[in-house]
C-alpha cells in the first residue's frame, strides 16, 4: 500500500457468456487494461465501434511505473476526454537540467515557442492515468471492461480470433472480428501466437525509488552525471503529484537487484543526496533493467499489437506509455473505417509501416540515450565525459549532451498514406507531420486550433473572407462530402466573418495558424483523423483532394 493513493478495488462481473445467455461475437476484443489498451478501447468506443477490454487485474498499476506524459499524447488524451484531467493532476514542466559533477552543464525547454494548450510535459503516476481512464470507459455505453479475465489461449483465424478466457466463474470462449493487443511488454498473447520481438537488453540495472516529501524544487527535471552524492553513476529526479519524487539511481550490472531494493540500502542513498535534514518517507522501490526491442511487424492478420506488446525502449526519454499512446491513436481511425467498410484492410498495413518507423526512430534515440548514459568501455567513458565538460561554455558540446531525448511525435514523411507536395510551402507541416496547435477563435470564444479538429477527415482552407468563398467550390466540396468518407471543410480566416450556412470558421486573429502552416490566401490542408497533415496545397482542386482523401485510405483503384 501507498501512503498517498488509496487503491480502487474494481468489481468483477460474470461475463454474459457464462450466464447461458446467447453467444455473442464482437467487432473488437481489446487486451489490456493500462494506459495503452484503455485508450484504445476510449477511442474506439466514443466513435461508435463496441469494444469488449479484458484484464486479468482488479485495479490500477501498482507502483508509479510510467511518469512523463508528452504534449503530444496528452493531445490524444485531449481527445478522448482525458487531457484536462490529467494536466489538472499531474505536474507540468518544460525545462530539463544537466549536471556534471556538480555544476549544471546543459538545460533545455520542450516548449520555446507561446500559445500552444498543453506543456511540454506533465510527470503523473501511471495509476492516476489508469484509473482516469477507468472512470472514462465506465461512461461509454457500448465499453465492456471485464476485469479478472484472463486470456489463456487465442486462435487467430481469417476473420478474427477465438479467445479462451479464465475468470472466477471458469472458462469461456469469446469470438471477435479483431484483435487489439495491448498487455504489455510481457504479452502473453504474443507469446501464445510464437511471435518474436527482437532487440537489445544493456546490461546495467536502475533503483527507482519513489519518495514522499516536502520541498521547494522546481518543475523541472534534473539530471546528474557523476554527482558526489553517487560517484560513477547518474541519477534522475522528477516530481510528480502528491509531493512524490521520483529518483532513479544507476546501479550498475553487478548490483544484487533483491539487495538494493531493502530500505537499508535505499535510504543512505537518498540520505546522502538530500541531506540528513530533509524529512522524506519511502513510497515505492523498484529494480529494473531496460531492453530496446521490437516486433518486426504490429499487425498479423486480424490481431493487431499496441504499446509494450508491440516495443519496448529504455525509460530515458519518456518514449515508453508515450508511443503507445500514440499507437492507439493511429491505429484506431483505420480500424473504424475497416469495420465501416469505408476503406480496405490493407489500410491497416499502414498502422504497422507508420507505427513500426515511429518505434524505430524511439530505439535508436533510446539506444543512444542508453550508451551516453550508461558508457561500456573507457574510450566511450572519456567521450561523455570530454562532452560534458566542454558543454558549459561551449554550444557544439551541448547538442552531443544526452541525458534521455525526450518524447516527441514520429513525422511521418515516408508514409505511403501522404499526397507529396506538388507546390512550394516553408515551415514543419509538412504530409505526414502531426499538426501543431494554435490560439483560435469561434463566436468570440478563444478556442485551440487541436480541439477543432480530428476524429475525421478534415480539409482546412485558408480564406480572407469566409464569406466570399465561391459557391463552385463549396458546390464541389460538397460532393466530397456526400462519399462515404464525409470529410468537413473548415474555413480559417485571420478576419471575423460568417461562412455560408454549414461551414464553420476559425478565427487566425493571432496569426499563429498562418505562421505555423505557412498559410495564404487559398491555402488547403488535408487532415487525418489523427491530427497529421495528409496533403496540402496552394489552391483549391477537388480532384487533388478527392485523390489524397482516396490515397489516404488506401482506396485507389
Amino acid at each position: 500500500m501507498l501512503s498517498t493513493y488509496a487503491y480502487p478495488k474494481y468489481e468483477y462481473l460474470r461475463p454474459p457468456e457464462q450466464t447461458g445467455s446467447e453467444q455473442k461475437r464482437y467487432p473488437v476484443v481489446v487486451v489490456g487494461a493500462g494506459p495503452v489498451g484503455l485508450a484504445a478501447a476510449i477511442e474506439l468506443a466514443q466513435s461508435g465501434v463496441p469494444v469488449v477490454v479484458l484484464d486479468d487485474d482488479d485495479t490500477v498499476s501498482v507502483g508509479s511505473r510510467g511518469v512523463c506524459y508528452a504534449k503530444r499524447a496528452l493531445e490524444v488524451l485531449d481527445r478522448i476526454g482525458l487531457g484536462q484531467a490529467c494536466v489538472d493532476k499531474g505536474v507540468s514542466w518544460n525545462v530539463g537540467r544537466t549536471f556534471f559533477n556538480e555544476q549544471e552543464v546543459y538545460n533545455f525547454n520542450l516548449r520555446p515557442q507561446p500559445d500552444h494548450k498543453r506543456p511540454g510535459m506533465i510527470n503523473l503516476q501511471q495509476y492516476y492515468l489508469e484509473e482516469f481512464e477507468v472512470k472514462r470507459a465506465q461512461e461509454l455505453p457500448n465499453l465492456d471492461l471485464r476485469f479478472k479475465n484472463k486470456v489463456v489461449s487465442v486462435k487467430p483465424q481469417g476473420d478474427g480470433a477465438t479467445l479462451q478466457v479464465e475468470t472466477p466463474d471458469g472458462i469461456y470462449t469469446l469470438e471477435t472480428d479483431w484483435l487489439v493487443v495491448a498487455d504489455g511488454a510481457r504479452s502473453g498473447i504474443r507469446r501464445m501466437m510464437n511471435l518474436d520481438i527482437d532487440g537489445k537488453i544493456f546490461k546495467d540495472r536502475f533503483l527507482i525509488a519513489d519518495v514522499v516529501m516536502k520541498a521547494d524544487f522546481p518543475h523541472e527535471r534534473w539530471f546528474w552525471f557523476n554527482p558526489p552524492f553517487h560517484p560513477g553513476q547518474s541519477v534522475l529526479l522528477h516530481r510528480q503529484a502528491d509531493s512524490v519524487y521520483r529518483i532513479d539511481f544507476q546501479l550498475g550490472w553487478d548490483a544484487d537487484p533483491e539487495e538494493e531494493k531493502k530500505p537499508e540500502k535505499v535510504i543512505p542513498r537518498i540520505k546522502a543526496m538530500l541531506g540528513d535534514a530533509r524529512e522524506f518517507e519511502l513510497e515505492w522501490v523498484s529494480v529494473y533493467t531496460f531492453q530496446c526491442r521490437r516486433m518486426n511487424a504490429f499487425t498479423h492478420g486480424h490481431v493487431l499489437f499496441a504499446g509494450d506488446a508491440a516495443h519496448q525502449v529504455s525509460p530515458f526519454g519518456a518514449r515508453g506509455a508515450n508511443s503507445g499512446i500514440q499507437d492507439t491513436d493511429n491505429l484506431c481511425w483505420k480500424l473504424k473505417l475497416v469495420i465501416q467498410g469505408k476503406a480496405p484492410s490493407s489500410l491497416l498495413d499502414s498502422y504497422s509501416e507508420e507505427r513500426v518507423f515511429a518505434a524505430d526512430e524511439n530505439l535508436l534515440n533510446s539506444t543512444r540515450s542508453t550508451d551516453f548514459i550508461t558508457p561500456k568501455s573507457k574510450t566511450s567513458l572519456m567521450f561523455r565525459n570530454a562532452t560534458l565538460s566542454l558543454a558549459r561554455d561551449h554550444a557544439f558540446a551541448r547538442a552531443l549532451v544526452n541525458s534521455g531525448r525526450l518524447s516527441v511525435p514520429a513525422i511521418l514523411t515516408e508514409s505511403s498514406l501522404n499526397t507529396p507536395d506538388s507546390d512550394v510551402f516553408a515551415g514543419d507541416m509538412v504530409p505526414g507531420a502531426p499538426m501543431d496547435d494554435a490560439p483560435l477563435r469561434v463566436g468570440g470564444q478563444d478556442v485551440w486550433l487541436l480541439d477543432s479538429v480530428g476524429k475525421c477527415f478534415m480539409v482546412l482552407l485558408y480564406v480572407s473572407d469566409p464569406a466570399r468563398v465561391s459557391s463552385e467550390l463549396l458546390n464541389s466540396f460538397t460532393a466530397l462530402a456526400n462519399g462515404p468518407l464525409a470529410p468537413e471543410l473548415v474555413l480559417v480566416s485571420a478576419n471575423p466573418g460568417a461562412a455560408q450556412p454549414g461551414f464553420r470558421v476559425l478565427e487566425d486573429q493571432a496569426g499563429r495558424f498562418a505562421e505555423r502552416f505557412d498559410a495564404k490566401e487559398g491555402s488547403v490542408y488535408l487532415i487525418r483523423p489523427d491530427q497529421h497533415v495528409a496533403a496540402r496545397w496552394r489552391a483549391w482542386d477537388s480532384a487533388k483532394v478527392g485523390a489524397a482523401l482516396a490515397r489516404a485510405t488506401c482506396n485507389l483503384q
